[in-house]
């Protein structure tokens, strides 16, 4: 015990002294917070006046693509969540200019000339075009008719929506109009109303619900993600360089392998939480800032975080270190340099990060078939089974089983990492294969 402590010691010091340790330590959480702030910024600076012809066949929709007072439309298309408080019809976003042209008499054919001016570099920038609208001459009352809307690029996505959701309201309007329906009628019954999402507890509590969970859920699982990652990483780099540097012939002729690697990932565990831990802190104390400010214009932040997540996040992430630390262990142990390293230890990672592709259908739906079987995978649970936790209610037995078969796997993938461990570091050369690696199980 002695002699693992101190390996444990030494691991510990040496990483949490760096400097780099300590700077991506205080910086991380501002970046991880730019990472999510700096892109959204960009996107809506990025988005400038888009100059829209519109032919429109009916020649009645001349109003309906006037410039508007929704200044911040095109921003809310951005983040998924294009809203009207009222009645009133869609109006242009203030970031849209439309040339509008009455065709009524065959509105493709008209748009030759417009589309030109949608490709034509040597225009000037005043008369260039980013997108033509086309609306049939019979679309009030063609019930197949479609709108055609061409732009230079097949993934003007936020034009084409914007651009026909201004035309699709208009014609509504119209076609209820024709049909004899008040003005007034028409807005009350076109009224959009904005949805609340509402999570309900076991116990009947109610919750926020929405896109902030979904945020939430994403920042946890990278929280735990990230260190698992970077520490694994950096015992597989240390044992590596040991064999390179021959350290380990001297070390275990001092202590046994079991002491020498269960020293080296204790020390790693204890350096990633003590990271994570302050980030938490630094994460808590932001918190209570933000939701003091929250409190006093009346947002409750303690729908989307609760404390009681705290201890789950530490278990699960101790769980998930070891799985990471003992495939990383073995690939440093049987290779002989960092690039043969990755390239072992490659496809087991690939698969062990499935959740973290899968997260997004997790997040949004934890209770479905999919969610409940990956959280009870070992491999997969520390990740997928906390999510589960932060987002909703798992049933209590599920928890302890997935803990229980993940902390069985644990056991079994140390023994088999330590014998290998046994071997593999004291072997050069030639690295070894899949029957090599049963033989050394076997004898070890």
């Amino acid at each position: 015990m002695r002699k693992l402590f101190a390996v444990f010691k030494r691991e510990y010091s040496q990483t949490a002294r760096k400097k780099s340790f300590i700077i991506l330590t205080l910086l991380m959480p501002f970046l991880m917070v730019a990472a999510m702030v700096v892109p959204t910024l960009l996107i809506s600076k990025s988005f400038g006046e888009k100059r829209i012809a519109v032919l429109d066949g009916t020649g009645r929709l001349s109003q309906a693509f006037e410039p508007g007072k929704l200044a911040t439309a095109l921003e809310q298309e951005i983040v998924g969540r294009p809203r009207l408080a009222s009645g009133r019809p869609r109006s242009m976003p203030a970031l849209f200019r439309a040339e509008y042209v009455s065709a009524t008499t065959d509105p493709k054919a008209s748009a030759a000339p417009y589309l030109t001016r949608l490709t034509d570099k040597t225009l000037p920038e005043d008369r260039r075009l980013d997108g033509v609208l086309v609306i049939p001459a019979d679309v009030l009352t063609n019930t197949g008719a479609k709108l055609t809307y061409y732009s230079r690029s097949s993934t003007d996505l936020i034009g084409q929506t914007q651009i026909s959701s201004v035309a699709s309201d208009a014609l509504s309007r119209l076609r209820l109009k024709e049909r004899g329906l008040d003005p007034a009628v028409i807005d009350d019954v076109l009224r959009r109303l904005p949805v609340e999402a509402v999570q309900v507890s076991r116990s009947g509590e109610q919750k926020k619900g929405g896109e902030m969970n979904f945020i939430v859920g994403f920042l946890f699982a990278a929280l735990l993600f990230i260190p698992m990652l970077i520490y694994g990483v950096e015992i597989m780099r240390g044992i590596v360089q040991e064999k390179s540097d021959r350290i380990m012939e001297i070390l275990i002729s001092s202590m046994s392998p079991m002491q020498l690697l269960g020293g080296k990932v204790l020390g790693l565990a204890a350096v990633g939480l003590t990271q994570v831990t302050v980030w938490m802190v630094m994460g808590g104390l932001a918190a209570g800032a933000a939701g003091g400010m929250a409190a006093a214009s009346g947002f409750n932040v303690g729908q989307f975080l609760r404390w009681s997540i705290v201890p789950w996040f530490f278990v699960f992430y101790l769980l998930g270190y070891m799985i990471y630390v003992c495939v990383y262990a073995v690939g440093g142990a049987i290779t002989n340099s960092e690039k043969e390293a990755q390239q072992a230890t490659t496809p087991v990672m690939l698969i062990i990060m499935i959740p973290w592709f899968l997260l997004a259908p997790v997040i949004m739906n934890p209770e479905s078939r999919m969610a409940t079987v990956l959280s009870l995978i070992p491999l997969f649970a520390p990740i997928t089974m906390f999510v589960r936790i932060l987002v909703s209610e798992p049933p209590v037995w599920q928890i302890a089983l997935s803990i229980v078969l993940t902390i069985a796997t644990i056991y079994g993938m140390f023994w088999a990492a330590a014998k290998i461990f046994r071997v593999g570091i004291l072997s050069y050369g030639k690295r070894p294969t899949i029957p090599e690696l049963w033989r050394w199980l076997k004898v070890a």
